[in-house]
């Protein structure tokens, strides 16, 4: 693989952030800064964290970033 985005655990959080902003675009006004930001934020970060992982190289790297994408998908 030659890029992050030939992962599809990748692929997938990428399309689990743009369906749980999606879904949240329907919560309460006053959410806004709170509880919408802050899922949004959640499922960006868990492709972050893979990217990012995946641009660190090694294998214990790469597994460091997948548990704190675990831990964002929480």
């Amino acid at each position: 693989m030659e890029d992050f985005k030939d992962l599809r655990a990748w692929a997938k959080a990428h399309e689990m952030t743009l369906a749980v902003c999606q879904e949240t675009r329907a919560f309460p006004q006053e959410e806004m800064y709170g509880l919408t930001s802050q899922l949004c934020r959640a499922a960006a970060s868990v492709g972050a964290n893979l990217a990012e992982g995946w641009g660190e190289g090694p294998d214990a790297e790469m597994r460091r970033f997948v548990q704190i994408a675990r831990g964002s998908a929480n």
